[in-house]
């Protein structure tokens, strides 16, 4: 493969940041790392049959703004984490890409996230109940299991087990045949605490994007204190927090972070994000 793009689609929490009605100062920041959409990724490049390919990790409520923002055209796969609203209430959107690629789209989930697609999303896995023949999305399922890795058009993508509080997702490690660079990288959103079977695949990584909700304690995310400990221990290269809440300002937080760990914003591009920077455009 070559010319691998991994962009970070959103860097915020549940509620996106402005929250609505907030007048706190992140949510008035006028930063424009401090304007955080629901957290999600993609991953674009050209496959060994100069393809391009782009596969999406989760579908935030905020893909179609996304998407637009950064110009995304086509989806090959989409690769859930969880089934939690703010990473799968976007996937009604993927319809688009389905018009322009005249193909349809492999969905990649545990069980528990299958099910929940096909209960929200009805009109789309048993499309043949609808009253009328709309205009809907056409997906293939397939099952993702925790150590069981896939290829996806050169990519090796490996699903980890992470607890989200007592809820066990999903977040994945990307490998390539060669020196692919930015790669290895994990994602690994929503986290609360990591599994002992799931350490020694977060070794040797480039990049690790790790959640990071705020400075005080929470029971389903890493905050500011436990997260930083997490990067220590997989010293990755360099360690991007994401979901973040509007109790972090990027400015304030990111001068007391240690070298190689970072705050991400959206539209965060990896290779090329330093940290320091800031984004060249946002929505």
């Amino acid at each position: 493969m070559r010319d691998l793009e991994f962009i970070v689609l959103g860097s915020g929490t549940s509620a996106g940041i402005p929250s609505i009605g907030c007048r706190c100062d992140v949510c008035q920041s006028s930063d424009p790392r401090d304007k955080r959409l629901r957290t999600s990724a993609a991953i674009r490049f050209i496959d060994d049959q100069d393809q391009p390919r782009t596969i999406l990790i989760d579908a935030s409520p905020d893909l179609r703004q996304q998407a637009l923002r950064e110009g995304i055209d086509r989806c090959d796969a989409i690769l859930f984490t969880h089934n939690h609203v703010d990473h799968t209430f976007g996937l009604d959107e993927v319809r688009r890409f389905n018009v322009m690629m005249q193909a349809p789209i492999d969905v990649y989930a545990e069980p528990r996230t299958m099910d929940h697609l096909g209960r929200v999303y009805q009109h789309i896995f048993k499309r043949e109940q609808n009253i009328n023949d709309s205009f809907v999305a056409t997906l293939i399922p397939h099952e993702l299991i925790p150590g069981e890795p896939l290829d996806l058009f050169g990519l090796r993508v490996e699903p980890i087990r992470l607890l989200h509080g007592r809820l066990p997702i999903l977040g994945f490690r990307f490998e390539a045949s060669g020196d692919v660079e930015s790669l290895p990288l994990a994602w690994c959103t929503d986290v609360s605490s990591i599994p002992p079977e799931a350490w020694p695949r977060l070794d040797g990584l480039r990049h690790l994007f790790l959640d990071m909700l705020r400075e005080r304690h929470h029971p389903t995310h890493l905050n500011l204190s436990r997260a930083l400990e997490a990067a220590s221990n997989i010293s990755a290269e360099a360690t991007w927090f994401i979901h973040m809440g509007h109790e972090v300002g990027h400015e304030a937080i990111q001068g007391d972070l240690p070298a190689g760990v970072a705050l991400s914003w959206d539209g965060l591009r990896l290779p090329g994000a330093r940290i320091g920077d800031l984004p060249e455009r946002h929505w």
